[in-house]
This record gives C-alpha cells, structure tokens and sequence, in this order.
C-alpha cells in the first residue's frame, strides 16, 4: 500500500499504527490525551498544593474564561469516554489511567469551584443578584425559572459556576461541591446579617429590656426583614436555583442549609416581642411588625417554596398568629384604660379633656392600620346604638366592618366617659358646652384622618348633629334669661316704668352671663366664631324689638348697650382669658 504523504519527524510517533482497539477505547484516549494538555498547563505548578485559596492563575479568571470553559468541556468529554469503555470492556487497563486524570482535574476544579465563590464575593452578593435578576416562581412545581438576566461579569460568573457545578456533579464529585458551596454561601448569608445589625435575641433577653431598648430592637428587625426577604434570601435563592439548575435536589439542600437557621431567627423574634408584657403603647410597633411579615407573606412562601424549607413558613404564620393574639390583647385593654380612668379634676372653661385628645391620637394611629386590622381583630359583636352610624354602614365597606365596629366602640367608650365627667361642673350650661368642646374635637380629628374612611361619612354627619344639640342646650341655658328678659308679646305695651325696669334687668343678667362665661372656651376657631354669631344674633333680635318698641334711645344712662353693638361686645367670649 502506497502512502500519499509522508508523515513529519515531530509526529513520527503518533503516526505509528496503534494496536487494535475500539471506537469507546480510541474516543477515551483522545479525552485522556485533551484532558493532559490542559492540566499540564494548568495544574502542573499546584495540583499536589492543599490551598484552596484565591490565586491569580486562576483558569476561570476575566481573562482565561474561554480556556476555563474549554477545560469543562473536556473534562465532561472525558466522562462520557469512561462510561463509553465501561460498558463495554470494563477490565481496559486505559480506565486507570483516565480515573487517576479525572481525580486531578477534579481536585482543581474543586478549587477553582471555591476561587470563583470567594473572589467574587462582592459580585455574588445575594441582594446584588436578587436585584439583576428576574425571578418567576412557579408554585405547583416549586422550581424557579429566571427570564432577562443581563450580559453582564456577573451573569457570566453565575454561568462558570454553573457549569463547574454540572461537571462535577455528573462525574460523582457532588459532596465536594456541595460543601465548598455550602461553606461559602453561609458565611456571606451571616456576615450580611451582621451588618445589618439584626441581634438574636432569646426570650429571657427580651424580657429584661427596657421599653427605649426594645423599640431599638424592632425598629432594627423591621428595617432588617425586608432587605433580608426582597433581596438576601430571594438572591440566594435565586443563585442556588441557578448554579444547579439542572440538580433541583441539590439545589434545595444548599439553599435550605444556608438560609434555614437565619431564616427561623429572623422569623423567632417576632414571636418573642408577642409573648413580652403587653401595654397599649406597645401595640404601634407589634402591629409595624405584624404589617411587615403579612406584606412579605407572598414573597416568604415563593422564596421558601421547598419542603425542606416549610419551617420558615409555618414560622412565619405562627408570628402571624402570635402578634394578631397580642395586639387584640393590647386593644382590649386600651379601652379598659379609657373605662377606669377616673380623674375627678374638672377641665377650665369646658376645654378638651386630656383622654379625649389621648384616646382619639391612638385611635387615629390605629385607624392608619386598617388593613392589618382586618385580619387582626376577632371582636365585632359589640352591643353599639342601632343609629350609631347614622343608619347605612354600606359606604364603609364589608372588609373592614370588624375594624369599624372596633374603632367605633372604642370612640364610645371615650364618649361615655366625656359624658360622665361633664356631670362633675357645677353650670349646666358649661357642661353642655365640655361636651361640645370634645365631641367637636373627636370629630375633626376623624374627618382629618383615615378614620373617616373607617367609620364613613354617615358617622360624621352623625354626631355633628349631636354637637349642634349641645351647643343649642348650652345657648338656652347659658343666653336664657338674657333673651327673656326683653321678650314679650308684640301686642303687648308696657307702662314706661316698667319697661325701664326690664331693661335694667337685662343689662344685670346680661353682664352676669358675660363675666361667668368670660373663662369659658371653645378651642376651635370656626366653632367659636359661629358660636358667638349666634348668639349674638338672638340678642340683637330681641334687643332691636324691644328698642324701637320703647324708643329706648331718649333714657338716658340706663341705656348701656346697643343693639348693633352687642357683637362687638362678645367679640372676647370663649378665649378662656376671663374668669368663671
């Protein structure tokens, strides 16, 4: 046989006929001899080295990529060649050979596996890759698939690991793997934990702090949560899926491994603050704590979808469940508060009361928690007036009927209260205008806050009306005698001296009425205003009749007032600058 060209000296050697041999046997050498070239160019200098540390020859670095991936490649081909010849000539002296080769290149690829991790800590952050990249969680199949993730250094570092994993993993060195990235995965998970100063702390600890202390804690849970929710456990999770995306078993072991414990922590605090001694001024952060676990609710189910993970969810509903039981407890007992206050001390001038400035701040503040309300308060069933809310509830909405009825009870509690201490003044008169005074100041403070959506406009219609009936008891009472003391009857005609008589009469009663009610007050200015356009109007009606009736002008210093003028004399009522 005649050769068509003559082989060069450089590859004498590799042309000489080879013994017999099989396609599975010839593919496995030429795997063995591809997978030679490039651990002597890459391991050769530190294959034996223990290290694992970061060095800068790394094969997987910006600049060797290419040839980092290329060694995957050959490394996966090699694999394939092994089982090729084992099933067919498993006793082939070549297999020594490419098993003692596939351990070097594995062992260096462990390394590289741990390089690739640790010096791209910064790049690997969980909040970092949670950010660039777009989770979609499919629940019935508890699997994450990920659309959009950019063309980036990063990207392409989330594809070396990979890749690294996939060859690893299907050439049996799946516990190395697994532990290096285990290792590394943790601590990043605990250091950002620290740094963002979430402190475990047991029951016993929590106990023993003082309110400020407390409140230092939750603040710093609740700013915690949701960095650790949105972005470091959703990253990791979403870099877990990644790497082993094509191990789903694995997956979830190292993401469980890594977030489980952190992520029952985080979850065990709130459980703790439930369980602490519980006091109405309390109930603003328990329920800022409540609000924060129900809005990542979701995103805690999606993220610790795995059954190995089902601990973070039940934890999180039974910190649900717990801080719901606390705040009913803490509402309960505010509106015993609001029951057995019994201060004896009468407010000058009929003034807002203290509670009702108390009880209506704190019952505003809840009402801004309306929604948590919902599925937080279990009382509804409160023995209200049948008109309490002006007839019609429809506008107020069937969702947050028990947090209307709850709000609504409480405010009538503090009414009932307000109307108890309106009996200890002495002036009728002053009393109705306290109970002006403070139904006044409940409901502006409804109309300015979300209480009006809570209790509806009905509501405030409502009890505007009571105000105006007050404030027309407390006109009869307190302007009474004034105005009736220059009434009569149109047809009647009095003898001079006696009309002269009844106007000294009103300018007694009249003075009489303006020093007591020189220390009264109303705090509201449009309601004061209006008060005294009232009633100066009925004085200087009836003032006027009996005026023009008497000619009253030509009688000289009896007459101290005039009518027009009346208005202009109350113009200082209601300041409280006066003396009762």
């Amino acid at each position: 046989m005649m050769l068509l060209f003559k082989p060069s000296t450089a590859h004498a050697k590799r042309s000489k006929p080879r013994p017999y041999q099989s396609f599975s046997e010839s593919l496995l050498l030429d795997s063995i001899e591809a997978t030679e070239s490039f651990t002597k160019k890459w391991i050769s200098q530190d294959h034996l080295s223990a290290c694992s540390s970061c060095t800068l020859s790394s094969i997987f670095s910006t600049e060797n990529r290419a040839e980092g991936r290329k060694f995957v490649d050959v490394i996966n081909s090699l694999q394939y060649a092994i089982q090729g010849v084992t099933l067919v000539n498993p006793e082939s002296h070549k297999l020594t050979r490419a098993h003692n080769l596939l351990s070097t290149a594995m062992k260096h690829l462990e390394k590289e596996f741990y390089r690739v991790l640790k010096s791209n800590r910064r790049n690997l952050d969980p909040e970092s890759v949670s950010i660039r990249s777009i989770p979609s969680f499919n629940p019935r199949k508890k699997v994450s698939i990920y659309s959009n993730v950019p063309k980036s250094e990063e990207a392409d570092i989330m594809t070396d690991l990979q890749m690294i994993a996939d060859c690893m993993i299907s050439s049996g060195y799946e516990n190395e793997c697994v532990r290096t990235y285990k290792k590394i995965r943790r601590s990043i998970i605990v250091d950002s934990l620290s740094k963002l100063g979430f402190e475990n702390l047991s029951f016993g600890k929590i106990q023993k702090l003082d309110w400020d202390s407390m409140e230092k804690n939750i603040k710093k849970w609740l700013e915690a949560t949701k960095i650790v929710i949105n972005n470091l456990f959703d990253g990791e999770r979403i870099l877990c899926d990644h790497v082993f995306s094509t191990s789903p078993s694995v997956a979830e072991s190292c993401f469980s491994e890594i977030t489980l414990d952190s992520a029952l922590t985080l979850f065990i605090f709130p459980v703790s603050v439930a369980r602490c001694r519980k006091t109405a001024e309390k109930i603003f952060l328990t329920l800022d704590v409540y609000q924060t676990i129900s809005n990542l609710l979701p995103r805690i189910e999606e993220i610790f979808s795995y059954d190995s993970t089902s601990a973070v969810r039940f934890q999180a509903a039974d910190s649900l469940r717990s801080l719901g039981e606390a705040i009913n407890y803490m509402v309960a007992e505010f509106e015993a508060s609001i029951a057995k206050e019994a201060s004896k001390s009468v407010i000058p001038g009929g003034g807002v009361h203290p509670l009702t400035r108390y009880v209506m701040n704190f019952v505003v503040f809840l009402a801004d928690y309306n929604e948590s309300l919902a599925g937080v308060l279990t009382e509804s069933d409160l023995p209200l007036p049948e008109d309490y809310f002006g007839g019609d509830k429809s506008d107020v909405g069937e969702t947050a009927s028990t947090v209307t009825t709850r709000l609504g009870w409480l405010i009538l509690v503090l009414l009932c209260k307000i109307d108890t201490k309106s009996r200890i003044y002495e002036n009728v008169a002053l009393s109705y205008l306290f109970l002006a005074n403070n139904l006044h100041y409940v409901i502006s403070k409804v109309r300015k806050s979300n209480l009006r959506v809570v209790l509806g406009d009905e509501w405030v219609a409502n009890h505007q009306g009571k105000v105006s009936q007050y404030l027309e008891k407390y006109e009869k009472v307190a302007w009474g005698e004034v105005l009736t003391s220059l009434s009569e009857e149109e047809r009647v005609v009095l003898e001079e001296d006696v009309a002269k008589e009844r106007l000294k009469r009103f300018n007694e009663v009249f003075e009489e009425a303006f020093r007591k009610q020189s220390g009264w007050v109303v705090p509201d200015t449009k309601m004061r205003e209006g008060l005294k356009d009232s009633v100066a109007k009925k004085l200087t009606y009836v003032a006027s009749l009996f005026y023009e009736k008497y000619h009253v002008e030509t009688w000289g210093n009896i007459v101290r007032y005039v009518p027009k003028d009346l208005g202009n004399y109350l113009s200082d009522l209601y300041l409280g600058t006066g003396r009762t």
